[in-house]
């Protein structure tokens, strides 16, 4: 599906992919693919999970996977959660993935370790309504139909958001469903509520759907590169993963200064329009800022742990600290930095 130019009345027909960088929720297996960055034939093969428009994507339109000297085996997943289970079985060395999935990795034992974080806008984490809802604020959403993906960063948003607004999540019906389905769902009007991220948020807002609440100033905005404990342990492996997020750091450097380059290669590389690929560029994608895993950032994620543990979608107490590896710190800002902005006419 490489559609670039197709009319906006046909956008809610797309089958949304699921691409983003900083939310992945979801139970889907790996795609058996996997590709080779130019190594110049070295040792060391840094095998690194992503997700499709995800970090190969990225780090190739910045010029950062040139003058490696490791080589880079790329495997494409769907989501955050296989990703992890990935890693886990030591198929993946690191991967990026948002604020929840972690959370959930940690419940379930898995051998996991982050080790690098950034923090971007929330306001691409967002509670949807359909054009025509009568739904005005997030407190109505009682006894209302939402649909969610289980685990992901929007499943928090959706409880922290009901919170806010006095509810419970026993007072809504949680459909738990993923994008390509929930859009379904959203669009035939069998859920009067979509908790998403982008760029499915930018894509819906194109439609008609409004914004009934976001995650900003809400939830925490981080994602993670989360490596497996073997990697770590192996010092030319470590090196290399070192060298990696710098990489990162700087492509996300270059995202923020070349939003519409970006989105460009974004919306070919996924078959986003351009459109929606650039407001959610400059809605989330592109406000990135590469951070410290400190204590703020422990704290954030044990927070959103003690939530899942509290409503049993989580077995057992999590120690968030002790799946975190902060060896990658460097000078990093702290985790609480500020999100870029983009200003009205970028």
């Amino acid at each position: 599906m490489r559609r670039h130019s197709l009319p906006l009345s046909l956008l809610a027909a797309l089958v949304p992919l699921s691409l983003a960088l900083t939310a992945c929720g979801g139970s889907s297996a790996a795609d058996s693919g996997a590709t080779a960055a130019d190594g110049g034939g070295s040792k060391v093969t840094l095998s690194v999970g992503d997700q499709k428009g995800g970090f190969e994507s990225l780090l190739r339109a910045a010029g950062e996977l040139d003058e490696l000297d490791y080589s880079i085996k790329w495997s494409t997943f769907t989501s955050g959660p296989p990703l992890l289970e990935a890693v886990n079985a030591k198929a993946v060395d690191i991967g990026g993935v948002g604020n929840t999935p972690p959370v959930f990795a940690a419940g379930a034992k898995s051998k996991v370790t982050v080790v690098a974080a950034s923090h971007g806008s929330s306001a691409g984490e967002a509670i949807l309504v359909p054009k025509g809802s009568a739904l005005q604020s997030p407190a109505e959403l009682r006894g209302k139909k939402i649909a969610v993906a289980q685990g992901s960063s929007a499943h928090f948003q959706l409880i922290a958001s009901l919170e806010q607004a006095g509810l419970k999540l026993t007072d809504v019906t949680v459909n738990y469903l993923q994008p390509a389905d929930a859009l379904a769902a959203f669009n035939s009007g069998a859920v009067d509520a979509w908790a998403v991220w982008d760029p499915y948020t930018s894509q819906v807002l194109r439609t008609g759907a409004r914004v009934l609440t976001s995650g900003e100033g809400l939830v925490n905005g981080l994602g993670f590169q989360v490596a497996a404990p073997a990697a770590l342990e192996d010092p030319a492996k470590s090196q290399a993963i070192a060298d990696y997020l710098k990489r990162i750091q700087r492509a996300q450097d270059w995202v923020y200064a070349h939003p519409e380059e970006w989105a460009k290669v974004w919306a070919k590389e996924t078959g986003l329009p351009y459109e929606v690929a650039f407001d959610a560029v400059k809605r989330s994608n592109g406000t990135r800022v590469t951070v410290a895993v400190d204590d703020a950032a422990v704290a954030s994620e044990q927070k959103i742990a003690d939530t899942f543990t509290e409503l049993k979608l989580i077995p057992g107490k999590v120690v968030f600290k002790d799946f975190v590896d902060t060896r990658f710190n460097r000078d990093l800002p702290p985790s609480t930095t500020a999100p870029r902005t983009y200003g009205k006419d970028s």
